[in-house]
């Protein structure tokens, strides 16, 4: 792609496309948006190719982050525009009588609690500040006083405890 191939931007669209779409969608909770982000993203990688480095880690990882912050710029983006033009939202619409969504947002809870309990408290310190305030990698670093490789590390080194640990409580149901 550094050299201007397009079929490696194809091939590299054609295997990692649906990862970036999902995480995007995940974090604004729109599939229009997020479906304009991975176009986004792809048009970014294809400009900066040149830039990326094996060194800092792999294509996909690269790929992952260009998204994560494209869509976290843009709920920010949202946010500011709300606070300047506030309208009001439209109230939620709910299927059947609901009865068994307090049971099973409970459940999901006790497993998510479950899951943190694995971290230490520095994962999970890092965690929490990066993506429930919505924050870079960077930002994080700075707020908490951190090397960034060392708030990276952190965070992915807790990431997969807690992908194991509610991968375990998954199959323990």
């Amino acid at each position: 792609m550094a050299t201007g191939n397009q079929l490696a931007l194809r091939e590299l669209y054609g295997c990692s496309y649906r990862l970036v779409f999902t995480l995007t969608m995940r974090i604004t909770s729109d599939r229009a948006t997020a479906e304009e982000l991975t176009v986004d993203v792809f048009h970014e990688a294809w400009r900066r190719a040149g830039s990326y480095d094996p060194e800092n880690g792999t294509v996909i990882g690269w790929l992952m982050n260009l998204a994560r912050s494209r869509a976290i710029d843009r709920l920010r983006f949202e946010q500011r525009t709300k606070r300047i033009d506030p309208r009001p939202e439209e109230p939620p619409t709910t299927t059947g009588d609901g009865a068994e969504e307090p049971l099973v947002a409970a459940e999901r809870g006790l497993q998510l609690r479950r899951a943190l309990a694995a971290l230490s408290p520095e994962e999970r310190h890092a965690i929490e500040t990066t993506y429930f305030q919505g924050l870079t990698h960077a930002e994080t670093a700075a707020r908490l006083g951190e090397p960034l490789g060392t708030v990276k590390t952190r965070i992915r080194a807790g990431l997969a405890k807690l992908r194991d640990a509610l991968a375990l409580e998954l199959t323990s149901l």
